[in-house]
């Protein structure tokens, strides 16, 4: 599962069909990101400070940090999207970021005066007060248009493919970029964004300091004591109202940021090839989890620490008797973006309370 973004979600493919996706995830995911997303609008109160002592408490990440200089996008320029269309762009006066991932780093680069619509994953404060252009998750081609737009960004995973196409039928630039999977992507996606805005510079620069940052934090990774393991987290997408229980694997994005920041992926290393599976207590005991990292709002949707400890099989875990719950932004969590220092900070402060700092 992907989540965009943006957390990006399961989604569509941009024009192309949708890649196949394994396991009992598939179908449920699509349905339960969008019930989660539907109410994204903005970050509101993490969930872990309204769960109860169990949940250790996670500022908001809700506020951009443009670069400090002003870019002038040099256009025209022609890129290849992701979906390996050519698509030349002659002006970045009115941007449409179809994830919330692209919206972050359309205006951490300086440029979100120039945004005119956002995805309803684009949930910082910058981008509050401006138009939705999906529903759920899907895109609306009419609203999309009806902002006329000069450049439209989306991901591989934004959909549907009628709307994507009928975007660039009515002769809007729109420009696909691979979606995040990992700690390894966050450099590759703003040189996407900055090349097809036109601003190549800007985009060195904001790689350069959100790598510089993100190689800061994991240097506050503590050791671990000695002959001590370091410590498994499951991380588990919930969406109580949809009754959506998963227990993500290798590939539910989550891997790279929990091994940066000196944890063990439990679902990964229970053996769990693909992104996420229905949670059983089998699973659950396989993986023995001595943390779960959640969303915010997925624990908000089970009613907390109390409501999550109540899903078979949790109890029973290191983490459910320890009540040792980790609870990250929904809009941030897997952005893999200019913000994701701060998501692994935060992260490194809730796994290790005595030697991990916030930043």
């Amino acid at each position: 599962m992907r989540f965009h973004q943006d957390f990006a979600p399961p989604g569509r493919g941009a024009g192309q069909p949708r890649r196949r996706r394994t396991g009992v995830a598939t179908a449920v995911i699509a349905l339960a990101t969008a019930l989660a997303l539907a109410g994204c609008g903005s970050t509101g109160t993490p969930a872990a400070k309204a769960a109860g002592a169990g949940a250790s408490k996670a500022p908001a990440a809700d506020r951009i940090e443009p670069l400090t200089t002003t870019p002038a996008p040099r256009l025209p320029v022609t890129v290849t999207s992701a979906d390996g269309e050519r698509t030349t762009v002659t002006s970045a006066d009115r941007i449409v970021p179809l994830t919330g991932g692209l919206s972050e780093i359309v205006f951490t680069l300086g440029l979100g005066r120039q945004v005119v619509a956002r995805d309803i994953t684009a949930t910082f404060e910058q981008a509050a007060e401006l138009p939705v252009v999906t529903r759920a998750h899907d895109v609306s081609a009419e609203s999309v248009l009806s902002l006329r737009p000069t450049l439209v960004l989306a991901e591989t995973t934004t959909g549907p493919a009628e709307a994507i196409g009928q975007i660039r039928d009515a002769g809007i630039p729109l420009v696909v970029v691979e979606p995040a999977r990992e700690l390894a992507d966050v450099g590759r996606r703003i040189d996407a964004v900055a090349a097809a805005l036109g601003v190549p510079g800007s985009g060195d620069e904001l790689e350069k300091r959100t790598q510089d940052r993100i190689d800061a934090v994991r240097e506050s990774v503590p050791a671990p004591a000695d002959g001590a393991q370091k410590p498994r987290v499951a991380f588990l997408y919930l969406r109580g109202s949809a009754s959506v229980y998963l227990l993500g694997g290798r590939e539910s994005g989550a891997s790279s940021l929990l091994e940066a920041a000196g944890a063990v992926d439990a679902g990964k290393a229970s053996g769990l090839k693909k992104d996420f599976t229905a949670i059983t207590s089998e699973a659950l005991a396989k993986a023995a989890p001595d943390a779960i990292l959640v969303m915010t709002k997925g624990l908000e949707s089970v009613g907390g620490v109390d409501g999550l400890v109540r899903i078979p099989g949790i109890a029973e875990t290191p983490a459910g008797l320890d009540r040792r719950i980790v609870s990250i932004d929904d809009g941030v969590l897997l952005n893999y973006g200019p913000r994701t220092d701060r998501v692994l900070s935060e992260l490194i402060a809730q796994l290790h309370p005595e030697g991990g700092t916030a930043g």
